[in-house]
């Protein structure tokens, strides 16, 4: 068993005070790695159901090889890991705002990071994803192909309400998915995690953008609590053709 409690980084960066600790958890029995920021709990490793879920489903939509993905929010890494374990995807580029974040991760302090920064298909992309999508290539530099990806896999904020900054709400309006379709090609799929109920309003807003849009919610065990826990999947698709 390991320290029952050890804060492993703490940093001051533009978004606040950015904290990550490991901890050791009877209710489980195992350790639990936390990412705080200020006085809010941005993610945990005991909860990661729904982050893989945005992967798997994306990817459940898509066939064929080579496919290349990119994923808005690095966190610890579980959906970008989700993503990497199919076989099909031949590159992922994954974009967070805290360099900080990405420090963890090549560095080995979180779970994932090793497999992460080992995976030559990998690629970390330190920038803010809502400002990339602005910049037509922004989230794969260089490329050639308009930047394009098969899947969108975005996990930043709580929720489409629920911000981490104000600044990202244009995100989940029709000018903002329509900058993100953009960047999909014909048949590509976005997915988004929210820790909130289905949105009739943003579904409705995805409706407009896309070809097809829904939202399923996603069921897990909060140990924590002793009862089942809930999130949201979106998942949106361009037309075919």
């Amino acid at each position: 068993m390991s320290a029952r409690f050890q804060e492993l980084d703490w940093r001051h960066t533009s978004m606040g005070e950015l904290v990550l600790r490991r901890r050791w958890d009877g209710t489980v029995g195992s350790e639990v790695y936390e990412v705080k920021l200020d006085d809010e709990y941005l993610m945990s490793s005991l909860f990661t159901v729904a982050e893989e879920a945005i992967a798997h489903r994306a990817l459940e939509e898509l066939s064929g090889a080579g496919l290349d993905i990119a994923v808005g929010g690095l966190g610890l890494g579980y959906t970008a890991l989700a993503a990497l374990r199919d076989e099909r995807v031949g590159s992922l580029v994954v974009v967070d705002a805290l360099a900080e974040v990405i420090e963890w991760h090549r560095r080995g302090l979180v779970p994932a990071g090793a497999e992460l920064a080992a995976d030559p298909r990998c690629t970390m992309l330190h920038g803010d994803f809502f400002t990339l999508l602005e910049q037509g290539s922004g989230l794969r530099p260089g490329a050639t192909d308009n930047g394009t990806f098969d899947a969108v896999l975005v996990d930043i904020d709580h929720s489409p309400r629920h911000l981490l900054h104000p600044d990202h709400a244009g995100f989940y309006r029709a000018e903002g998915l329509g900058r993100l379709a953009a960047h999909l090609r014909p048949g590509g799929v976005f997915t988004l995690w929210s820790n909130d109920p289905p949105d009739d309003e943003f579904t409705e807003a995805l409706t407009g953008c896309f070809a097809e849009a829904g939202a399923e919610v996603v069921r897990f065990p909060n140990p924590l609590q002793g009862r089942e826990a809930t999130a949201t999947v979106y998942l949106a698709r361009t037309h075919p053709q």
